[in-house]
């Protein structure tokens, strides 16, 4: 594969979390506990010796079981986490839409908030200014731009978050679920600015649940089971033998 085409390599990959193999019933305990060096831990490995690489424009689903390790993968690629073992190397800009109200601030309104999460995606306050109107006409918050999101449904702040996130075209957009919240009119809308961004060569990296959004979506699926990669390949192909194992 050409060196300049690949956008996301992953190469052997593992990701290891301490999980406390005990029962700690107050802080004052773990305290004591951490001080003494007696916390018992047990070694979790989310993700273990995962290896693919990317080309640019291209479409990937993920999919697997929840507790997989499909979330850790993208935290990994998206620099929110860094791997245990093995090297990740990323060629571009990345628009994470990871978690719900990630980068948000609920004591904050959705205008002011805007600022904030778009300076966390790495956009200037000019930047921000340009794309204001927009953003907020995107997420139908016409009416609640002064509202403070901690009233806002999950819904809006999925709303909110996307626009955000896609207002600017980045080389690489990662999504996580997000296109399960929402009526069926913003998923729509969501489907058509991301083939907006494909055309223009954006790489997508995409986690649903859906086999049918993944198929609708996505060229080639990677297939994950307990933290193993069991398969990558043409998207129809590997959700049939996904599907077919019974998830």
């Amino acid at each position: 594969m050409n060196e300049n085409n690949v956008i996301i390599s992953v190469d052997n990959v593992s990701m290891m979390f301490n999980i406390c193999g005990e029962r700690i019933d107050s802080l004052k305990e773990y305290i004591i506990k951490l001080l003494k060096g007696n916390l018992m831990y047990e070694e979790f490995w989310a993700l273990k010796d995962i290896s693919f690489e990317v080309k640019r424009g291209e479409k990937i689903g993920i999919v697997g079981l929840n507790g997989s390790g499909k979330s850790t993968l993208l935290k990994l690629i998206s620099g929110v986490m860094k791997p245990t073992k093995g090297k990740i190397k990323v060629n571009g800009t990345i628009a994470p839409l990871i978690e719900l109200g990630a980068g948000f601030d609920a004591n904050l309104s959705a205008e002011e908030n805007i600022y904030l999460n778009g300076a966390i995606l790495g956009y200037t306050d000019q930047q921000i200014k340009e794309r204001y109107d927009e953003i907020i006409k995107f997420a139908e918050l016409e009416r609640f731009e002064k509202v403070a999101i901690k009233n806002f449904s999950s819904g809006m702040i999925a709303r909110l978050g996307f626009a955000i996130a896609t207002s600017n075209i980045p080389d690489i957009l990662i999504v996580d679920e997000i296109l399960s919240v929402g009526d069926f009119e913003f998923q729509q809308k969501c489907y058509d600015r991301m083939k907006q961004m494909t055309d223009l060569g954006t790489t997508v990296l995409f986690v649903s649940h859906s086999p049918n959004q993944v198929k609708e979506i996505c060229e080639k699926v990677i297939w994950i089971q307990n933290g193993h990669m069991v398969d990558i390949g043409d998207s129809e192909y590997i959700l049939e033998k996904y599907m077919s194992k019974g998830n």
